[in-house]
């Protein structure tokens, strides 16, 4: 018999909802976000930043913060991008995207803050 864990995420609960794989482990640390957004980097992805209201954040479609950063290689950088994001929309889950060239897709994506839910 296997035992299937239940992660609690009820779309009645907007601060309980999981997003993309990392959203199901524990909180990130500040370092633990940095080496991430170093993997982006180190993939030669494009980073982004993208925000939307906790009750949308299921729809496909993020608000791009400015234009992506084509090129971008400082990690500092980019985290100051996605908290200034956060700053200028403190209620809204910010996300900071790494897009594949190659690919014309996404690489990776994860929540670096979660919007206050009303």
């Amino acid at each position: 018999m296997s035992e299937v864990q239940d992660y609690q995420s009820r779309l009645s609960d907007p601060a309980s909802r999981k997003f993309e794989t990392l959203s199901y482990l524990p909180a990130l640390t500040a370092e633990q976000i940095r080496q991430q957004v170093a993997y982006i980097v180190s993939k030669g992805w494009n980073p982004a930043v993208e925000h939307t209201e906790p009750e949308n954040a299921f729809g496909n479609y993020w608000y791009m913060w400015k234009l992506p950063m084509f090129g971008e290689t400082d990690v500092d950088t980019i985290l100051k991008e996605a908290e200034a994001c956060h700053k200028a929309n403190p209620h809204n889950h910010v996300r900071i995207v790494g897009y594949d060239n190659f690919k014309q897709s996404q690489g990776t994506s994860l929540v670096v803050y979660r919007g206050k839910t009303v």
